[in-house]
């Protein structure tokens, strides 16, 4: 059985638990979400993807 999760939905999680837990200020969450999107329009976005592809395909290698 296959699960999937978008990515997404797995930091917002993260961030909700930073928040509540942690006690990470929202606003510190909020700065930090829009450093992502200005540093997604950057010369790094592709390497930050190609990144996160190959962190995602390892946890997902299920060694078949």
């Amino acid at each position: 059985m296959t699960v999937s999760l978008p990515l997404v939905f797995v930091l917002g999680v993260v961030a909700w638990a930073a928040i509540k837990f942690l006690g990470v200020r929202l606003w510190v969450a909020v700065v930090i979400a829009l450093f992502g999107f200005w540093l997604s329009h950057t010369f790094l976005a592709p390497a930050i993807e190609s990144g996160t592809r190959s962190g995602v395909d390892v946890v997902n290698d299920t060694h078949e």
